[in-house]
């Protein structure tokens, strides 16, 4: 018995309520199967299609990794603008590089609000770096970082009469990659992003970040040997996708498909979306894969500089000479901040090394977004990857240092409508090598790890030795296939499809479904028990989860941190030293000294540029912070200016980095040589209003600015600057770093 809208009568008092969620819970299980069965049919067909990038625009082929003298399994893509975007080939390119993580190509931009899609809109040129299912024989990190390099090259190329060089943003695992690239070829990009990439592996806070126990907890690498043995040669990303879904049980095991069942009327054509690249599986060959966990994540082996090519060159990521972004969150289990920073303390004794070394390190922390959500999540594109395309030309040009790209909402005209959080005041804020230490809860913790390394080699070594000889006889090209097809995911997918006959009475039965459609009402007392099991089966879970990660690190400790584990790993006197200072590099400190020491001959050289640039050098210092729009006033003016407008790019970066040394190392003496600048009062006169003007154009003025503007009065022997402290701004949300005493 139903009422005129399909709804259970009244009549049946107690019972309409059971009823109606009865229909529903059965419409809803048909449906939702319905979306299994297209999921197992997406799986099928996109490995027929040979797994192409799950990418939302169009792209053409650039260069085939495939066809170079050392092949591999890589390509660059130029991204096709949609209709209605405007592409301007004078900005300068963007490439994205996608992880090859276990999962295939395109996260980067498989929907409108991506780091593609951002770029785009802006206006600039855009790659992608993809790859293909299966590895070229033989082919080695090395190899594909010798490619990208010539992918990057040959994006430049294409566009000559760029404002810039092009800016390379790598996510997760191409993070490290590319900072491999680059410190290998350290001059060809123009800006280094990386987004949730690992780059100190053992880093962590005691009672999270659980992934970085595994290696230990499985003797370290000979797992990945296995595996690599059991595939003929080649290691299956599916591995890699198990132990991130292992992370979190109560989302890989209920919550996500539970929030398709609840939702299965608005949820189908997200859920496909993401399970086309989350289930498109490719491969590693036993070479690539040995690289990333010995010489990475077991190994730790990027941020001390002890990784080698095959011709004997150290790579040091303080050869980099290009801006370096670091993109983090505190809601990512898999790249924690501490494993996205910590590489810069292990780097640089204090903020003056990283000046010294002329390098720009810039990072931001996300509150709350997980791991996959640093790339692909709409907020983040809409926010983080889009402010970080807009200040590009400005960091470009930031004084070497370490700062904090901090982004806080503003409150717009927009307030209480949709477009209320869209605009953002960005500003880069200088930071201390401490600031980056207190992030984390103490580096103790990662001692042990050292002894995980060791022991690696030697299980790696027994294993190589005594049992992979007889293991690669029995392993051939036809077990390999057979041990991939039935592994728990791909075989899921495969049985879901329409290759099981049981499946395709759905399609119809669905259909069906779809043409009469009853959901149930939001208050319906079995709706709200549904809700209430289903938040207790997450708790659940996640306490599971809880006490197994708090018992594997228990146990971890137990193995690694105990004398009688040093002493067997020959890592007592290791241990030992561990507290003393850093080993001072004295050929660097050599080198630094020169550098400063030459300072004093070159703070009277130059004229009204080099005099403009040094003062508004000097605020920034002063203040400790910089506003990309209070920047984009100064570009804006130096445009204006008849002697500034004909400088390029380039020689405005080299003017900055050396204005900015000088100040750095001879603030106050760089400031009093002001006067060998501008020896006119005309130049004095017009030095100093250019300034102002820049100062006073963003609409307040901090105290320290107008203590600096007074200074630069009195000495060139002007008159005082009329001008306020800085006012507080109305309705600014900040959102200040995490530090922690």
């Amino acid at each position: 018995m139903t009422s005129a809208n399909g709804k259970p009568s009244a009549a049946l008092g107690p019972f309409a309520d059971a009823l109606e969620y009865g229909v529903d819970a059965v419409q809803r299980s048909i449906l939702y199967w319905d979306v299994m069965r297209k999921r197992g049919n997406q799986f099928v067909r996109h490995f027929k299609e040979g797994k192409p990038p799950v990418l939302v625009f169009d792209y053409e082929i650039v260069v085939d990794g495939r066809q170079l003298e050392k092949p591999v399994n890589y390509a660059l893509l130029r991204v096709i603008p949609k209709p209605g975007t405007t592409v301007d080939p004078a900005k300068r390119p963007f490439v994205i590089v996608d992880p090859r993580a276990g999962h295939g190509p395109g996260i980067g931009g498989f929907k409108e609000a991506s780091q593609v899609g951002v770029a785009m809109r802006a206006g600039h040129p855009c790659y992608f770096v993809s790859f293909f299912p299966q590895p070229e024989p033989g082919q080695t990190i090395e190899d594909i970082g010798r490619a990208e390099a010539l992918f990057v090259q040959k994006v430049a190329e294409l566009h000559p009469d760029a404002d810039g060089k092009p800016v390379v943003i790598g996510n997760c695992q191409a993070g490290w990659a590319i900072m491999l690239m680059s410190a290998a070829a350290p001059d060809i990009a123009g800006v280094v992003c990386v987004a949730g990439s690992p780059l100190s592996y053992w880093s962590g806070e005691r009672g999270k970040n659980p992934l970085r126990y595994v290696g230990g907890l499985l003797g370290g690498s000979w797992l990945a040997s296995l595996a690599s043995d059991l595939g003929a040669g080649q290691f299956d990303g599916q591995h890699l996708v198990s132990n991130f879904e292992s992370l979190n049980p109560s989302n890989t095991l209920w919550s996500k498909q539970y929030n398709l069942y609840a939702n299965v009327d608005t949820e189908e054509e997200r859920y496909l979306d993401f399970e086309r690249w989350w289930g498109g599986y490719f491969f590693l060959t036993e070479d690539e894969i040995r690289f990333i966990v010995d010489e990475l994540f077991v190994g730790n082996k990027l941020a001390q500089g002890k990784i080698v090519t095959s011709k004997g060159r150290r790579l040091d990521l303080k050869a980099i000479r290009s801006p370096i972004v670091v993109i983090a969150s505190w809601g990512d289990n898999i790249t924690p901040p501490q494993q996205a920073l910590n590489w810069i303390p292990d780097l640089y004794r204090d903020t003056a090394e990283i000046r010294a070394n002329e390098q720009v390190i810039i990072y931001t922390l996300h509150e709350s977004i997980g791991h996959l959500g640093i790339f692909v999540s709409a907020k983040v594109a809409a926010k983080e990857h889009a402010e970080f395309v807009n200040a590009v030309d400005l960091i470009e040009i930031l004084p070497p240092g370490l700062y904090e790209m901090v982004i806080e909402e503003r409150r717009t005209v927009d307030a209480g409508t949709d477009h209320e959080h869209e605009q953002y005041t960005v500003r880069f804020e200088t930071r201390e090598v401490e600031d980056i230490l207190s992030l984390d809860d103490g580096r103790q913790d990662e001692t042990p790890f050292a002894a995980v390394a060791r022991l690696s080699e030697v299980n790696e070594g027994l294993y190589r030795t005594f049992v992979s000889p007889w293991l690669k006889t029995f392993g051939n090209r036809g077990t390999a296939d057979w041990l991939r097809m039935m592994s728990p995911a791909r075989l899921e997918r495969l049985m879901m499809s329409d290759l099981n006959p049981f499946m395709q009475m759905l399609a119809p039965l669905a259909e069906q479904v779809r043409r009469n459609r009853a959901p149930v009402s939001a208050d319906n007392p079995f709706l709200k028990l549904q809700q209430t099991m289903s938040a207790q089966i997450v708790r659940g879970l996640d306490a599971y989860r809880d006490t197994r990660d708090a018992a594997a690190e228990r146990l971890f400790y137990a193995i690694y941190d105990n004398p009688g584990m040093r002493a067997l790993a020959g890592l007592e006197a290791q241990y030992a030293d561990a507290n003393k200072p850093r080993i001072h590099d004295e050929a660097l400190e050599a080198l630094l000294q020169r550098k400063i020491d030459g300072i004093e001959q070159r703070l009277d050289r130059g004229g009204l540029p080099e005099a403009v640039m040094r003062m508004l050098l000097a605020g920034v210092i002063a203040q400790k912070k910089l506003y990309v729009d209070g920047a984009r006033l100064a570009a804006e003016a130096r445009q204006q200016h008849p002697r500034l407008k004909q400088m390029t790019r380039q020689q405005i970066k080299e003017m900055a980095r050396e204005q900015a040394f000088m100040l750095g190392f001879r603030f106050d003496r760089a400031i009093e040589a002001l006067p060998s600048l501008l020896p006119s009062d005309e130049d004095k006169a017009e030095a100093l209003a250019f300034v102002r003007s820049i100062v006073e154009k963003r609409g307040s003025v901090s105290p320290a600015a107008a203590a600096l503007l007074r200074r630069f009065a009195e000495i060139l022997g002007a008159g005082a600057p009329a001008t306020e402290p800085e006012p507080a701004l109305p309705g600014r949300i900040a959102r200040s770093p995490r530090i922690r005493a």
